[in-house]
């Protein structure tokens, strides 16, 4: 019953420093705490490294999709352009 849900400004989110009253706290991403710059900044291209990682998953898994099926090139697909009325 003595168990207190922390509050998400009371320590960094990346060295666990307690954060205090009167220093500044640095925010990154809406909610997410840090007591300095560089803490801040190391999360960040940590984030950046990620994103770049998985973009680079997806777009070559894309990619081989597409090469190994001819059926979806844009050379055998037939576009009609114009005007439809319905009455």
């Amino acid at each position: 019953m003595g168990s207190r849900k922390p509050h998400f400004l009371e320590a960094c989110f990346l060295c666990r420093k307690p954060l205090g009253y009167n220093s500044d706290i640095f925010m990154y991403r809406g909610n997410t705490p840090f007591c300095s710059k560089e803490c801040r900044q190391e999360q960040i291209e940590v984030d950046e490294s990620a994103e770049k990682k998985s973009w680079k998953m997806s777009s070559s898994s894309s990619r081989s999709i597409r090469k190994s099926d001819p059926k979806d090139s844009a050379s055998d697909k037939t576009i009609r352009t114009g005007t439809v009325a319905v009455a």
